[in-house]
C-alpha cells in the first residue's frame, strides 16, 4: 500500500508522482533593527514584496547579520550545502543549536525561549508538529515567491507553514554485519535480526520515527485511521528481542549499534554515499509491504529574533538553487513538478531518486492528531521491558 504523508502532520522522475505524491539562554531579544526607511517591519511582513522587494529584504537581512536555527544537521537531506549556500550568498552566519534535536525540540526551543535572543528564528517540523506550532499561535504568515507554486495540499493558506521536501520510509542496513539485508517490515521480524533494528528517534517526538511507525502500520493493514498495527508491530519487535531502543545515527551505524536502521530514503541514501569510503556497505530498501511517504514543514518564529533573515531563509530554499540541493540529498523537493515544467529542475540528480508508483494520498489533520494521541498513550508501553 502506498500512502504519502505532507509534512503538515509531524523532524518526479520518481517524484512527479508523489507531488501528482530547553534550551535556556540570557538575555531579552534584540530591538527589531529590520525597519525600512518608511516604517516596515520584517517581522509582520507577509512576504518579501510586503517589505519593499528581495533586495531590501536581503539588506535588512543582512544587518541583522545571523539566523538562529535548531535541529538542522549538515547530513540531514544536504541541509550542509544549503547552509553554506545561504552564508555565501548573502554573508549571513546561521547558529545551528542542537543539530540531533527533534521537532518537538524545535516547539519547546521556541515557547520557552519567546523574548530571548537565542529564540530560533525559522524551523523545519515533521508535519504533525507544524499543524500543533500553527494551532499554539507560534509560527508566523508568511508567503515566499514560490507559494503559488506550492500544491494547496502541502500549504497552510495563511502561510503559516508549508511542505518543503519529503521521501519515503525505507530499511537500511549494513550488509557487512548483516548477512542478509531485510527489505520488508515482515522480515523484520525474523530472528536473525535481534538486537539490530532501530529507528530514528521516538515517534512522540521525531517526524521520521512516527512516519516508520505508519509504515509499519500500513503492512500490518493498519490505515490513516488507525496506526495501532504500527505500535503492536513494535511491540512483536521489542518483544522478540529484535528492537534496539539506541537512536539510528550515522555514528551509531558506523560502530555498528544500529545494523538495520528504519529511516527516511534521503537520509539512508545518503549515508550510503558517505559511508562507502569508510568501509560500511549501507544497503537501502523502500518495503513494498508498507510503502509510506511524507514532507517536513518549513515555518518562521512569530517572534524570531532576525525576522528578516528568518523570511529571507525561506526565499532561499524556495528558490530553485535551494530546492535542487535538497535534490542533490536524495530528498524530493516540494516544487519539483513546478521545476520540471520551468526547465530548472537538476535532471541529473531527479534521475538518482528511486522509483516509485502510486497514487499519494494525504491523511487530514484531524487523522494526524489522532495517530499522535495514539502514540503518546501506547508507544512507552509498546517497547518497554
Amino acid at each position: 500500500m502506498t500512502v504519502f504523508l505532507p509534512r503538515t502532520a509531524l523532524r518526479t522522475g520518481g517524484l512527479a508522482v508523489v507531488a501528482a505524491l530547553a534550551l535556556g539562554a540570557c538575555g531579552a531579544a534584540p530591538d527589531d533593527k529590520a525597519t525600512t526607511a518608511d516604517g516596515k517591519s520584517a517581522a509582520t511582513a507577509t512576504s518579501a514584496a510586503d517589505f519593499g522587494g528581495l533586495d531590501a529584504l536581503a539588506e535588512a537581512a543582512r544587518k541583522e547579520g545571523t539566523l538562529h536555527a535548531i535541529a538542522l544537521p549538515r547530513d540531514w537531506a544536504n541541509y550542509g550545502a544549503l547552509i553554506d549556500g545561504f552564508t555565501k550568498k548573502y554573508g549571513i552566519k546561521i547558529d545551528v543549536e542542537s543539530p540531533d534535536g527533534s521537532s518537538q525540540d524545535e516547539i519547546n526551543a521556541v515557547t520557552s525561549r519567546k523574548g530571548q535572543d537565542r529564540a530560533p528564528d525559522v524551523l523545519d517540523l515533521g508535519s504533525s508538529f507544524a499543524l500543533s506550532a500553527a494551532r499554539q499561535g507560534l509560527l508566523a504568515p508568511y508567503k515566499v515567491a514560490a507559494f503559488g507554486d506550492i500544491p494547496e495540499e502541502q500549504k497552510d493558506a495563511a502561510g503559516r507553514w508549508y511542505n518543503d521536501y519529503g521521501g519515503y520510509i525505507s530499511i537500511g542496513c549494513d550488509a557487512k554485519k548483516v548477512k542478509e539485508c531485510p527489505t520488508t517490515f515482515k522480515d523484520l521480524l525474523k530472528p536473525q535480526y535481534k538486537g539490530q533494528v532501530a529507528l530514528n528517534g521516538n515517534p512522540t517526538k521525531s517526524g521520521s520515527a512516527f512516519g516508520g511507525v505508519y509504515a509499519a502500520a500500513l503492512a500490518g493493514g493498519g490505515s490513516f485511521d488507525d496506526i495501532q498495527p504500527g505500535l503492536d508491530f513494535f511491540a512483536r519487535l521489542k518483544k522478540n528481542g529484535n528492537y534496539t531502543p539506541v537512536e539510528s545515527t550515522p555514528a551509531t551505524v558506523e560502530k555498528g549499534e544500529t545494523p538495520i536502521s528504519i529511516d527516511w530514503d534521503y537520509l539512508n541514501a545518503g549515508y550510503a554515499d558517505e559511508f562507502t569510503s569508510k568501509g560500511v556497505d549501507w544497503k537501502v530498501a523502500i518495503p513494498s509491504d508498507g510503502r509510506y511517504a511524507q514532507y517536513y514543514s518549513q515555518a518562521v518564529n512569530k517572534d524570531a529574533p532576525h525576522p528578516a533573515a528568518a523570511r529571507l531563509w525561506q526565499e532561499y530554499v524556495y528558490s530553485a538553487e535551494g530546492q535542487n540541493l535538497w535534490l542533490k540529498g536524495y530528498a524530493r523537493p516540494v516544487l519539483m513538478p513546478a521545476m520540471d515544467k520551468a526547465g530548472t529542475l537538476d535532471k541529473t540528480a531527479a534521475a538518482k531518486l528511486p522509483a516509485v508508483s502510486g497514487t499519494p494520498s494525504f491523511p487530514t489533520e484531524d487523522q494526524q492528531d489522532k495517530a499522535k494521541t495514539v502514540l503518546g498513550q501506547g508507544w512507552g508501553k509498546a517497547v518497554s521491558g
